[in-house]
């Protein structure tokens, strides 16, 4: 199955994508708060680690636009699911945030033909691309 208007649909996996993202960069912003109340406490270290990888998580939400965004926020995956060696309620919410993300590249895969690639635009030679309204 691909989508008929493949730039359309890339646009809008690109925003479920930066919306995906962003929740788990505010995700990761509540993870300080579950380790302040274990006997260990916060560190310094680990606190300017989360809030690090939260700011990253966002700014990779806002450049999903480009070429490169997706592969990064692939990359970003790694991190969250490893903020689970840190609180172990993590594991539970970066795994669903990883299924999620592992779900939009395949609905991506199946309507775009590529999970990764560019988008192919369509010939506007053929008529391909031209959006007529439908009553």
């Amino acid at each position: 199955m691909t989508a008929t208007d493949p730039p359309r649909a890339a646009k809008a996996l690109r925003g479920a994508a930066a919306a995906v993202l962003l929740l788990e960069g505010i995700a990761v912003l509540f993870v300080p708060r579950g380790i302040a109340q274990t006997e260990e406490g916060l560190s310094g270290g680990l606190l300017a680690a989360l809030l690090a990888l939260a700011l990253v998580l966002i700014l990779a939400s806002g450049i999903q636009r480009r070429e490169r965004g997706l592969a990064i926020g692939t990359a970003l995956q790694v991190p969250l699911l490893a903020t689970g060696l840190i609180n172990g309620v993590m594991w539970f919410v970066a795994g669903a945030f990883l299924l999620i993300w592992a779900y939009l590249l395949q609905v991506r895969k199946e309507l775009l033909g590529t999970a990764f690639g560019p988008v192919a635009e369509p010939d506007r030679a053929d008529g391909g691309g031209d959006a007529t309204p439908t009553p």
